[in-house]
């Protein structure tokens, strides 16, 4: 780990000016850009909230609203909310939950629909267990800091409909996509791996869902169901070998491919740490954290450029070129969290550099927001900052997660 930090050219400063540094940097970051872009650019006045806008704030106004995207957007404002107790957040979290359980949640089926589109009409009902997954953590959150029953009720009918329709309880874990009606299983996931059925991405996300589901609702079946897919975690989509998660299984969990994702490996062994904190169970925390700590070495002694970046991912064709703005929350996130749990002050001083470069790349002072990917040599891209999968979830976590563990 020594050897890694010299040669990312890395000096170890003294570790409380290094946690105030960025509790205190990304907090501001949050309240002055972040929050402010979404509450002033990403507005629809028709309702709910733009489907795409471009890094110049362009909007597109008949581009399709995404599941996803609406589902963080209600849970980054009620996070907002739940910490600091400002009415304009909560205005926000207000809008985000009405329009997606009005728009995207099919209560005739259950579960939500994929897309609708910029009227608020179904465009794409295909069912994916991913998107209800965020369904379920931005529900919950939102009923977490407002007390609105009506979300925590929906939260709980998205959980009925996976146990009921998706939830493999034989072989374990959750089935990737459905059709409409859950009848006939779809080949298509939201990775476009579309003879994968049971993914990383789907049960990680699930792992957080249930984990925040769990503190407002403490059930023993949902209990059990997280310290499941824990245990997926740390055996099926696992390798022990690699300290690598897998990405994509059958019905079986053999893996299909062999693709590594430092952002998810790292996002993921934060993640672990937090549902066994909420499990409750000794033996199992210190299973988790002793992964989480593995696979955090693993993804910064190979993901990370020399510029303290870390990158997105290593395929048989060979190391991905592409920088992505959430790996680097991830990755902040995954060394506090490391650093936390060995006491480690390197952990740090890598989460410190690589914030000096997103505030510095990724952060855009002039019209807000960040931009989501760079060019090698560092310049923005030309990729929406409001999309299907851009968000304010990453960018906002982060700064919640550092506020929480960095007091």
């Amino acid at each position: 780990m020594i050897a890694l930090l010299v040669s990312l050219g890395l000096t170890i400063v003294a570790s409380a000016d290094t946690v105030g540094i960025l509790r205190e940097e990304t907090m501001q970051n949050l309240k002055e850009n972040i929050l402010p872009f979404w509450m002033e650019k990403a507005v629809d006045p028709a309702g709910g909230f733009y489907g795409m806008v471009f890094n110049d704030g362009k909007v597109v106004e008949n581009a399709p609203k995404g599941a996803v995207l609406n589902a963080r957007i209600i849970w980054t404002f009620s996070k907002a909310y739940r910490l600091d107790r400002q009415e304009k957040y909560k205005l926000m979290a207000n809008r985000a939950a009405d329009y997606y359980i009005l728009h995207f949640v099919d209560t005739t089926y259950g579960g939500v629909f994929w897309q609708v589109d910029s009227e608020g009409h179904p465009k794409d009902m295909t069912k994916q267990t991913y998107a209800c997954a965020f369904g379920i953590y931005g529900l919950a959150e939102h009923f977490r800091a407002t007390g609105d029953r009506r979300s925590l009720e929906a939260a709980l009918k998205l959980y009925s409909t996976l146990e009921e329709k998706v939830h493999d309880k034989i072989g374990m874990g959750y089935i990737e996509s459905f059709q409409r009606d859950y009848l006939k299983a779809s080949m298509i996931g939201v990775d476009g791996q579309a003879d994968a059925s049971k993914t990383m991405n789907t049960h990680i996300h699930l792992l957080e869902a249930f984990t925040t589901l769990y503190q407002v609702w403490p059930d023993a079946g949902l209990r059990e169901n997280l310290k499941e897919l824990l245990n997926i975690l740390q055996t099926r989509l696992y390798s022990a070998q690699r300290n690598h998660l897998i990405l994509y299984c059958d019905d079986n969990w053999n893996p299909i491919g062999e693709t590594d994702s430092y952002g998810h490996d790292i996002e993921t062994s934060w993640l672990m740490s937090e549902a066994a904190a909420v499990v409750g169970d000794p033996v199992l925390k210190k299973q988790v954290d002793g992964q989480a700590v593995k696979m955090t070495r693993t993804a910064l002694k190979e993901g990370l450029n020399a510029e303290g970046v870390m990158l997105y991912e290593k395929t048989p064709k060979g190391m991905s070129k592409k920088v992505s703005w959430w790996p680097q929350c991830e990755t902040i996130i995954g060394c506090v969290n490391a650093w936390q749990l060995t006491g480690d002050p390197l952990f740090l001083d890598v989460a410190l550099k690589n914030w000096t470069y997103v505030k510095t790349h990724f952060v855009d002072n002039e019209r807000g927001g960040w931009f989501k990917e760079l060019s090698e040599d560092g310049l923005p891209l030309n990729v929406p900052k409001v999309s299907e999968w851009n968000c304010p979830y990453h960018n906002s976590r982060l700064a919640f997660e550092l506020a929480e563990r960095l007091k």
